[in-house]
């Protein structure tokens, strides 16, 4: 791990332990039996007849470590809004505080506003934040393997699944990813994404070829998310030709004046 993820990582693992004092994991069982059925994310995003389109993840980021503030009229609902107006297939939330400026009630008021299932993208490294997750109304979670051993990416999938959440289990490395590809699909197909992180965490710096380069190493691209440095018509029609038809997207979206509008013309045209 870089020294960024690093510093996030031990900073997380302390406010995980802060978050266990003020709410015990029994209060989150008894919010998650008062919950509906989380929306299913893998089917919002996985089309394997549809190979000519691309289903975008937008991604509500009000800022990030290597960027600095991104939108300062941050606005999440409106912006979630906009976002499935546009096309998005599914929501991607910013829930770390510090470095994102994200909040965990974003989740709920996002998926109060909109149709669409709603990911919670943070730094997961303790199993129970995957129990929060689910009683804050996440749909799915970010898995990032550069932050967590094989051992531990298996037990959080597999409490996932038992709550009905969707896994993305994100990779940079060509180490991590042959870590943890066999374990997609685990313990049920139909539950778990493999995420291609095109942003070096340790230079910050992204490279959309990462994607291209490493998806010749994955069987299954069905299930294949690119993921960072993805803003154009351009850059969507060389991940399909590589046969990724998924994207998530943020930060060039949230850049603009009109993230709605910004989306529309992403999709506007398929080749």
């Amino acid at each position: 791990m870089g020294s960024t993820l690093d510093a996030i990582v031990e900073r997380k693992r302390n406010e995980v332990d802060r978050a266990k004092e003020a709410t015990p994991l029994g209060a989150l069982k008894e919010r998650i039996a008062e919950l509906g059925r989380p929306r299913n994310f893998f089917r919002a995003v996985v089309d394997a007849n549809d190979r000519d389109n691309t289903r975008v993840i937008a991604e509500v980021k009000r800022k990030s470590p290597s960027a600095g503030i991104i939108r300062a009229d941050f606005d999440p609902v409106a912006i979630a809004r906009g976002y499935h107006r546009a096309g998005a297939a599914a929501i991607s939330c910013l829930t770390d505080e510090a470095d994102f400026g994200g909040r965990l009630e974003y989740i709920h008021a996002i998926r109060d506003a909109v149709p669409i299932p709603v990911l919670r993208k943070d730094f997961i490294v303790d199993s129970y934040q995957v129990w929060e997750s689910r009683a804050a109304g996440a749909d799915a979670i970010l898995l990032i393997a550069e932050a967590l051993s094989e051992g531990e990416i298996i037990d959080f999938q597999i409490l996932a699944t038992e709550l009905g959440l969707t896994t993305l289990v994100e990779v940079h490395t060509v180490e991590n990813l042959l870590k943890v590809r066999d374990h997609i699909g685990f313990p049920h197909h139909g539950y778990s994404l493999l995420g291609i992180n095109n942003r070096n965490l340790k230079t910050m710096t992204t490279d959309l070829g990462h994607t291209l380069r490493l998806a010749e190493l994955v069987e299954d691209r069905d299930v294949l998310v690119s993921e960072s440095g993805i803003g154009t018509r351009d850059d969507l029609r060389k991940l399909r030709a590589h046969g990724v038809n998924i994207a998530l997207i943020g930060e060039s979206l949230m850049r603009q004046p009109d993230p709605e509008k910004a989306l529309r013309m992403l999709l506007g045209e398929n080749e």
